[in-house]
């Protein structure tokens, strides 16, 4: 096992019944201390993926290994993980302190040290005083921290989290993002973490492994992720972006030239052992494009005309058209003049050449 490696998925196949595999081949380590997230479409096998980790479901085939200890066939309490559901899963009869111990009785830890250890948990998750509450008597954000402290209270190795901020309007969801992140650092337990959200998992996560259809795309820092995505799917799920297709059509020393869709949407891309007729996607986010009245010397630039601007609040979303009638979305921060933008008039969408981010089809 890799140094610092706490967890390992060894070529981990899922199906159920005769149908196909929900889960293929997955390889994947994760890190002791971490905060990693699964990050996928509804159907992609993220919570899958965490039920056999947790033991609530076996897999056809592989291997799951934590702690060096391989527990692919026990049961989930033969496990040192605990798991936080979404719905919180709380004793509606027992008040917070009672939901809390649950699990230190049902080991038969003694009295006192129930006490201490209930209080200790409470305090870290800022709800000291709350100990003879009903969980009816509580809002969602406080319900979450409970379920938190009932998991953490029995010292788990890995605390697994599914879906638990899903139940959360917008703000509560988005104040309690930064708490989790923040008892995850204080506690130094590895967390994995799975939501559909990709704002989520960029706020909370150390690192993120994107799935779809049951294999993974991509598994990288939030930064990496964004910035230099390996396929068309992570680029395109991973945060808005603008995806245009083409080929090599001319080599140079130093750069290839793209043909884009149509011989007049053309852009360079440094040459990295190209050839001709190579096919591509080029994904451009739309907080790195400007639009220009001319292109300066070096920029990335396509021709194009305005179609709308929408205000979203903290930034405004203007839609460019090529010639070829694809879409160029530019996000600009609001109290940027664009009142010059003329449906009638040509205008260039440009973008430094570092700013490409080309994914080899």
């Amino acid at each position: 096992m890799t140094k610092n490696v706490f967890v390992q998925l060894l070529d981990v196949c899922k199906s159920f019944d005769d149908d196909e595999a929900i889960i293929k081949n997955l390889d994947l380590e994760i890190r002791q201390g971490e905060f990693l997230t699964l990050l996928g479409p509804s159907g992609c096998g993220k919570t899958t993926t965490l039920r056999m980790i947790a033991g609530f479901e076996i897999p056809t085939s592989g291997k799951i290994v934590i702690d060096e200890e391989d527990v692919t066939s026990k049961a989930p309490y033969q496990r040192c993980v605990n798991t936080v559901f979404q719905n919180y899963a709380l004793f509606p009869h027992m008040n917070i302190f009672d939901n809390i111990a649950f699990g230190l009785k049902m080991k038969k830890t003694p009295k006192s040290e129930i006490k201490d250890k209930v209080h200790k948990m409470l305090k870290m998750v800022q709800l000291d005083g709350y100990e003879n509450r009903m969980p009816s008597q509580l809002s969602g954000g406080q319900m979450q921290r409970v379920a938190i402290a009932r998991a953490m209270v029995n010292n788990p190795k890995v605390l697994l989290l599914d879906e638990p901020l899903g139940a959360l309007d917008l703000k509560l969801r988005k104040q309690m993002q930064l708490e989790l992140k923040h008892l995850q650092k204080i506690l130094g337990t590895t967390f994995i973490f799975v939501t559909h959200d990709q704002e989520e998992a960029l706020t909370m996560s150390d690192r993120i492994v994107v799935m779809n259809n049951g294999i993974i795309e991509q598994v990288g820092t939030p930064e990496e992720l964004y910035e230099r995505p390996k396929t068309k799917f992570v680029a395109t799920f991973l945060g808005e972006t603008n995806i245009l297709e083409g080929q090599v059509f001319k080599l140079k020393e130093s750069e290839v030239l793209l043909q884009l869709e149509q011989e007049e949407d053309i852009i360079r891309i440094p040459n990295l052992n190209y050839e001709l007729g190579d096919k591509f996607t080029v994904s451009v986010r739309p907080e790195r494009i400007k639009i220009k009245l001319n292109p300066e010397e070096g920029d990335v630039w396509l021709q194009c005309k305005l179609k709308e601007k929408i205000y979203i609040g903290s930034n405004i979303k203007i839609v460019m058209l090529l010639k070829n009638g694809k879409e160029i979305v530019v996000n600009e921060p609001i109290g940027q003049n664009f009142e010059f933008l003329d449906e009638n008039k040509n205008y260039f969408v440009t973008w430094k050449p570092d700013h490409t981010i080309v994914i080899k089809a």
